[in-house]
């Protein structure tokens, strides 16, 4: 039976390149991994590179070739993508071995805002991506995904899943920096990370 499937990868911006972005109004793209094959993320899964590379090539030739490969900030418990919630597109992606590589462009939404002003406070965030799918266990109590898995898209979360992938910055095709890893504080969601940074109704951050 097919279930919601979430995937996560932490990464950290440069907030001085995000304060450049704002100041500038020049776009903010992170690139980086965003998803990887053949290696058991924290919830317990393994995507065969051979499932992985065929939906990959389908995202590529669809929304992200269409300019429509949109990402919300936070996962839904849905596997509709709200538009009121978008907050970026991905805008190129490769794959490389077992490694997925992706530009992510930050859009001007309110919650692409949002997610700006957290990287410029220095907040870790993830990427994470949404598919449908079944998992089976193998014999060693790996959750293998299957054959029937669809990658819907890739969204912008507090809570990583998958180790050793960070992205960098690149504001409108400039040099790319590599951000400077902090603690993540024990939130269970980005909400949580925005009520405690914004101090006031007016949304100017205090960090």
């Amino acid at each position: 039976m097919k279930q919601l499937l979430t995937e996560h990868i932490p990464f950290t911006v440069d907030k001085l390149l995000v304060e450049q972005s704002i100041k500038e109004n020049k776009p903010l793209r992170v690139s980086g991994i965003i998803q990887r094959a053949g290696v058991k993320n924290h919830n317990g899964r393994i995507y065969e590179q051979e499932i992985l590379e065929r939906e990959i090539k389908k995202y590529i030739n669809g929304p992200v070739k269409e300019k429509r490969a949109l990402g919300e900030l936070d996962h839904p418990d849905s596997s509709v993508i709200n538009l009121n919630n978008v907050s970026h597109n991905i805008v190129e992606v490769t794959m490389n071995g077992n490694d997925v590589h992706g530009v992510v462009e930050i859009l001007t939404t309110p919650a692409g805002n949002i997610l700006k002003e957290l990287f410029r406070c220095g907040v870790t965030v993830g990427i994470s991506s949404r598919g449908m799918g079944s998992v089976e266990e193998d014999s060693d109590g790996v959750l293998m995904v299957q054959e029937d898995f669809d990658l819907l898209c890739f969204d912008m979360v507090s809570t990583p899943s998958t180790p050793g992938a960070y992205l960098s910055v690149n504001i409108n095709s400039g040099p790319m920096h590599e951000g400077v890893s902090t603690p993540l504080p024990n939130y269970t969601k980005v909400h949580n990370i925005i009520r405690d940074i914004i101090c006031d109704n007016t949304g100017v951050c205090k960090c």
